[in-house]
């Protein structure tokens, strides 16, 4: 048999989907899974979205442009104004997906070998695709006891070096729900252009922040910075559409921009059926927005709490996205959430969950933290803590019993 390549042996595997085969099998067996492991919502997509691929009269499905579709683009702006963010139609590539953004924005930022610094916890998948563009991330450390805050910005000054090309974050954060102030993106700005870096900045859960008086402030609106910023977007997160596979890569930087046009025209084009629902997505109702971002802070609540009441379990109150981080009263989270699916039920039920190790880059952190995406309705959501509450203390029982018999094993 042929190798297999040195990348494709070190490829990140990602917390959020490794543990499905054994979700299967658990589902096979008779068992609910209550799955809290991805950003997958369980409200409703728009209506007039879903009716615009439905009725859409196409005879060819044939390629689109590889930056988009003109008539979506030019529509953009508009929904971007909301935010008091000015951009042109031209500023604005279409992507299969925020994903494909990250990757084909570490591809035209950095070269191979050079490095990006980046909060984590962070997005399991920009490790993903840090390896897939021969980048590392330099990682900067947060922490649950401080909400995740940014640490002060000397951390970051310590951090840079020659191989820094970029600062890389996610506001508001997946995974700990963090949201990062107008001053904090000010004072990162003034880093970037001390050092001549690139900001790449995701914003795909900006319509969802929650604590009382939170302000979403995009990058794209950091001034003196038009050359430096990169923002990633996606419909899947803001209208549930995570299947649409529809994102953006924003930027004023036109010589960016037709870096990143060559590997858009690689792939040839983002789909066309995704761009016909995103572009009519457009039209959705800000009570939409309205109603959607009080379900989830609803079920924020509910989540925090439960969690909260649980003993030896810390967490943060998050005031964005939808995810909590939380450290868990275990002492290896991989094999806690493998044993929810493969040896644990209550009421024949179990949860799913994505273990925390994955979403740092710094080897033998989050082995006692997991993710949680607030994604279900509050009766299921309540179901899974109930899950969660008596799989704890069963967890330690069964892994006291184990090292006990071990210890007995090896006494004879």
């Amino acid at each position: 048999m042929p190798n297999i390549s040195d990348r494709g042996l070190s490829a990140h595997s990602s917390p959020i989907r490794k543990l499905a085969a054994s979700a299967e099998r658990a589902k096979k067996a008779g068992k609910k899974v209550y799955h809290l492991n991805i950003g997958q919502p369980d409200i409703l997509t728009p209506k007039v979205a879903l009716d615009a691929v439905r009725n859409a009269s196409i005879d060819i499905l044939a390629y689109s442009p590889s930056n988009g579709n003109a008539s979506y683009r030019e529509k953009m702006p508009a929904y971007y104004r909301k935010f008091d963010i000015d951009i042109q139609p031209d500023e604005i590539m279409v992507t299969s997906g925020a994903s494909e953004g990250v990757w084909f924005t570490l591809l035209a930022c950095l070269n191979p070998g050079e490095s990006v610094l980046s909060p984590e916890p962070l997005y399991a998948n920009y490790l993903g695709f840090a390896g897939m563009a021969d980048v590392r991330i330099k990682p900067i450390t947060t922490r649950i006891e401080t909400g995740f805050a940014l640490p002060d910005i000397s951390a970051f000054h310590a951090a840079i070096t020659p191989d820094v090309k970029a600062i890389m974050l996610c506001n508001p954060n997946n995974p700990t729900g963090a949201l990062y102030s107008e001053a904090t993106l000010r004072a990162l700005a003034e880093i970037v252009l001390e050092h001549d870096l690139y900001l790449i900045v995701d914003e795909v859960y900006r319509e969802f922040c929650y604590s009382d008086g939170a302000h979403f402030f995009s990058a794209l609106n950091l001034p003196g910075l038009e050359e430096h910023v990169v923002v990633l977007d996606s419909v899947s997160k803001r209208y549930s559409a995570c299947g649409a596979r529809i994102g953006a890569i924003i930027t004023r930087n036109t010589a960016l921009r037709n870096a990143i046009q060559k590997y858009a025209e690689t792939r040839l084009s983002p789909p066309s059926f995704g761009q016909i629902f995103a572009e009519a997505t457009l039209q959705t109702e800000d009570v939409y927005f309205e109603t959607v971002t009080k379900e989830y802070r609803n079920r924020r609540d509910l989540l925090y709490r439960r969690l909260h009441a649980m003993p030896g379990v810390k967490c943060y109150l998050p005031e964005g996205a939808f995810y909590v981080f939380a450290e868990l009263p275990i002492d290896d989270a991989d094999h806690f959430c493998r044993w929810l699916l493969e040896d644990f039920a209550y009421n024949n039920q179990t949860i799913m969950l994505a273990p925390g190790a994955g979403f740092y880059a710094t080897p033998g952190m989050g082995q006692r933290e997991v993710r949680f995406a607030y994604v279900l309705n509050t009766t299921d959501l309540n179901a899974a803590m109930d899950c969660l509450e008596h799989a704890l203390p069963e967890y330690t029982r069964q892994m006291e019993s184990d090292t006990n018999a071990k210890v007995a094993s090896l006494a004879h």
